[in-house]
């Protein structure tokens, strides 16, 4: 049975998740922030995203943001497509004022640090939000690797979708699941949220090796990957103890394991870490990236802080953490990119 989709934001996963909607046969309707104006438009003009290759399927329906109430009516669930950037932004402007019966499945990528180190969810620092206000709902959300382009492209996606409801998870994966796109389902909201973010800041660092290899042997080099799945391999080692601390299930680091690959070699942030690994500044990078959307950093800088907190209270030890540790480095200290390779070894010899 067809449902009815909202869409708020108009960015490029938001945007995305339109073509399995309405491929299904789903009455969708794509909300734009205040930031999207011209990009609706364009989509009101051509039927086309301005950033994607092919054309919205057919029936989608565009709104401005001054219109989001009058999209929302009778909507089955509404998707949150905003950026990390947005997330109060969400918080104040939609939740607050959208009907707690209609369900939200958040397609935001990040975790928000607390004072004592805790790590938390968007949908949690949502719920938090909300009911501070009296308003009580559960958020559900989106993780794995899939990033906005292939998708559109029809590329197989294996995402999971988390929540405390099962059967909303259900109805959810019923509308949006397509012979491209698939979904897994699981109620471990923190674990599948820890590990999607995670692998943002350990892309970063991943990347820079591919930098690296360009400044020390030129840009004609080509790729050279021994360095890549050694940082790799170390990212996965890190990633595994964070998401250990976060009581996450083991199909929620596997599944954050696959998102950290194609964040790796295709997403935004392998951008930024291949200038950083070049020699470039983290200012000269942001220069040359200008209008990019880096939310790799946020999760970076966040997920730092609150190891070194936990290490003040005694909860964590930073020495099991030197990629974490450099990434943020070299992003705020300025230090080189070049990765403490040294550290990353191990003996297990008796």
């Amino acid at each position: 049975m067809s449902k009815t989709i909202t869409i708020i934001g108009a960015g490029m996963m938001g945007s995305a998740l339109a073509f399995p909607a309405r491929e299904n046969g789903n009455e969708v309707r794509l909300v734009g922030t205040p930031l999207d104006k011209d990009i609706i438009d364009a989509c009101r003009a051509t039927g086309q995203h301005p950033k994607f290759e092919y054309p919205f399927p057919e029936g989608v329906k565009y709104y401005q943001f001054g219109e989001w109430k009058e999209a929302v009516k009778g909507c089955d669930f509404v998707i949150g497509g905003v950026s990390s950037f947005g997330v109060d932004w969400f918080l104040d402007e939609v939740l607050t004022f959208l009907d707690p019966s209609i369900p939200v499945l958040s397609v935001t990528k990040g975790l928000v640090n607390l004072d004592d180190g805790t790590l938390i969810s968007y949908p949690d620092y949502w719920q938090r939000g909300l009911a501070k206000k009296g308003i009580r709902r559960e958020i559900c959300a989106i993780g794995g690797p899939c990033t906005s382009y292939e998708l559109v492209y029809h590329d197989h996606s294996e995402v999971a979708f988390c929540g405390k409801d099962t059967a909303t998870l259900k109805m959810m994966k019923a509308a949006m699941q397509a012979p491209y796109y698939h979904v897994s389902l699981t109620n471990d909201v923190i674990g599948l949220e820890s590990a999607v973010a995670l692998k943002n800041g350990y892309a970063l660092a991943i990347a820079m090796t591919i930098g690296l290899v360009n400044r020390q042997h030129g840009p004609e080099a080509g790729l050279h990957y021994n360095s890549q799945a050694g940082a790799f391999y170390q990212a996965v080692k890190e990633m595994r103890l964070l998401l250990e601390m976060q009581g996450a299930s083991r199909n929620c680091e596997n599944i954050g394991i696959g998102d950290l690959y194609v964040t790796v070699y295709g997403g935004r942030t392998r951008k930024i870490g291949i200038l950083l690994g070049e020699g470039k500044t983290y200012d000269e990078a942001l220069e040359i990236l200008a209008g990019v959307t880096l939310e790799s950093l946020v999760v970076a800088r966040r997920v730092y802080k609150a190891m070194v907190r936990k290490a003040e209270l005694g909860q964590a030890d930073l020495k099991r953490f030197p990629m974490l540790c450099h990434a943020a480095a070299v992003l705020d200290e300025g230090k080189d990119a070049e990765l403490p390779w040294d550290v990353f070894t191990f003996d297990e010899t008796k």
